[in-house]
């Protein structure tokens, strides 16, 4: 499905994740650059998903949530 047949509220949630995401990794003093080195993901991947512009994979948010030290349900749920 191309991103622009998405429905308004999935878009939302992508948003809500990525700035729960950016708040963790600010609260954590990271730059986007030193969490995508610790998740071992592209500092790319990390400002699409900050940013909510694409579907990230779960291997990548299970990334993120490692490097964080927070749970994957925290950051969902």
């Amino acid at each position: 499905m191309p991103p622009q047949d998405h429905p308004a509220w999935l878009l939302a949630e992508r948003r809500v994740l990525g700035d729960r995401i950016r708040e963790r990794r600010m609260w954590r003093n990271l730059t986007q650059e030193k969490l995508a080195e610790l998740a071992g993901i592209s500092r790319d991947t990390v400002q699409r998903i900050e940013r909510g512009t694409n579907d990230p994979r779960y291997s990548d948010l299970a990334r993120i949530a490692r490097a964080l030290d927070t749970p994957l349900a925290e950051r969902v749920g």
